[in-house]
């Protein structure tokens, strides 16, 4: 089954998933505190706007998660003191689904204290809390649900959302929640 682009968040833990049939050129740069899906040197060119953007993202005391330029926008007002459900919100409502062919939804999560998930849809906008891992994609699934994903540490969120039984998977990224802060890592096969 296509999916499309997913997250997972749950309340420690969450995943970012680029799934693509038409642009699979691209890979995941993790910069410390933050990685960026970025087009691989040998993809073609393109002037897709939706192609580049960071996909985590920290913002205030949590980390931002999401499928394209809507992640900054949704950090930025977590780091001027805005609740999670309200960044989350402010963001999604502020860049609406993206206007390409397909009407492409975005999808975005708050992993903090308190985690949420949500989606802009053409039809629809969507924030839900999250007390177990949870997720939304793009396409079939693009309302919450209750997901399975137990993992441990970033690497294992990355790589279990990589390897998640959905069609044509171009890289992935894990997070997670300690005492000790979060932790990042990306997983393609590049």
């Amino acid at each position: 089954m296509y999916i499309g682009r997913f997250i997972v968040v749950g309340p420690d833990t969450a995943a970012y998933r680029v799934s693509s049939r038409s642009f699979p050129n691209r890979t995941m740069v993790n910069r410390g505190d933050a990685v960026t899906v970025v087009p691989t040197p040998d993809a073609p060119k393109t002037d897709n706007p939706y192609i580049s953007y960071n996909c985590v993202k920290p913002g205030g005391n949590a980390m931002v998660i999401g499928n394209g330029s809507h992640v900054d926008p949704i950090a930025e007002k977590l780091d001027l003191g805005y609740p999670p459900r309200d960044a989350l919100v402010s963001g999604l409502f502020a860049l609406d689904y993206e206007k390409d062919d397909y009407d492409t939804p975005r999808i975005a999560g708050v992993l903090g204290a308190t985690s949420f998930v949500g989606i802009v849809r053409r039809d629809a906008l969507l924030v839900r809390s999250v007390s177990e891992a949870t997720l939304v994609a793009t396409y079939e699934k693009d309302a919450p649900e209750p997901y399975a994903f137990d993992v441990d540490s970033a690497e294992e969120a990355a790589e279990t959302a990589y390897t998640a039984d959905f069609e044509h998977a171009v890289a992935a990224t894990g997070v997670t929640l300690s005492e000790s802060g979060f932790e990042l890592a990306t997983v393609d096969s590049k």
